[in-house]
């Protein structure tokens, strides 16, 4: 299990590399769902999303011997560009698979970046490829099944603690778990009394399914939110969250979206629908929680473009 310790350290190390991104209330969202809200603009990071502490974390530490090889990651879309860009930052060479579902434009940064970019038919198939080439000398820098990456992960709750007023309730959104692994360790032992609730979409809930058979299982990706897409949790993050979250909801991936276009009216940032589905769920821990709640909210990336956010708004007739 990641504590605070293995936080801290992290954060020393990244501290020169990624950015500290702003936490501040949000006027828009406090009036949309009648509580105090506070958000962490995670999606004003560095590679547009908390992705890029992870990555940073984990390519800090290797050894000479691994730089000189190179590093490979597996990814639907922003641990890729993290790690493209985070790696030719630090000189050293990487490859990312992502399943042709990934979105162009972050095809297009990793491979702006100097990556070698492996696309694949679905995400089983990148992971598939990924373990070939760790077999064959790469490195990998996993999404999330890593301590690193969660501990850099945790830098975001690190800060949410230290920089934000009172709270009552923090969302999370889950793909693979190492950002709500991380999150949760950091609240908990600074902020021990807030309750932290997950998010997944539905077509992309690795996690509850897990909760629900008691570990890790294989599940059928069917979302639109391709970030949050992973084909099964880790023991790793697993274990963190059974322990650590009180709870992992689910919402439509037409909430999700709909939560992108209000994040736009309202708190105006633009998100992508993986911060998106915060909203939805948000307002399902208000009708549990009742009066005196405040929420902060985790707003972990904002890669998509205005062009994905509109086909998505036309196709649930949102527009």
């Amino acid at each position: 299990m990641i504590g605070i310790p293995e936080i801290r350290a992290v954060a020393e190390r990244i501290g020169a590399h990624v950015v500290r991104t702003p936490t501040v209330t949000s006027p828009g969202l406090s009036s949309l769902l009648g509580v105090p809200v506070t958000v962490k603009l995670e999606l004003l990071q560095r590679t547009g999303s908390f992705k890029a502490r992870g990555a940073t974390a984990r390519l800090l530490a290797l050894s000479e011997a691994e730089r000189a090889a190179g590093v490979v990651a597996v990814s639907g879309g922003n641990h890729g560009i993290a790690l493209a860009v985070m790696a030719a930052a630090l000189d050293v060479k990487a490859t990312v698979v992502m399943p042709r579902s990934a979105s162009a434009r972050a095809a297009e940064i990793v491979e702006s970046a100097g990556a070698s970019l492996r696309l694949t038919d679905d995400m089983d198939g990148a992971f598939a490829l990924m373990a070939r080439l760790r077999a064959e000398g790469l490195t990998l820098v996993h999404p999330f099944d890593d301590p690193l990456v969660i501990a850099g992960q945790g830098t975001v709750g690190l800060e949410f603690a230290e920089d934000a007023g009172e709270f009552t309730d923090v969302l999370v959104s889950i793909g693979g778990g190492g950002l709500i692994s991380g999150v949760a360790a950091a609240l908990r032992a600074l902020r021990p009394g807030v309750r932290i609730w997950g998010v997944e979409t539905e077509g992309a809930q690795a996690m509850s399914e897990a909760l629900a058979a008691g570990g890790p299982v294989p599940v059928a990706l069917s979302s639109i939110v391709t970030t949050l897409s992973a084909p099964a949790v880790s023991r790793l993050t697993y274990d963190h969250v059974s322990a650590l979250v009180d709870e992992v909801l689910v919402v439509p991936d037409r909430e999700a979206v709909r939560g992108t276009l209000d994040l736009a009216d309202h708190a105006k940032v633009w998100a992508e629908p993986a911060a998106g589905c915060l909203l939805p769920a948000a307002r399902r821990v208000l009708e549990r929680v009742g009066d005196g709640a405040r929420i902060g909210l985790v707003l972990c990336g904002g890669n998509a473009t205005t062009r994905d956010v509109m086909n998505w708004a036309e196709r649930f007739d949102l527009r």
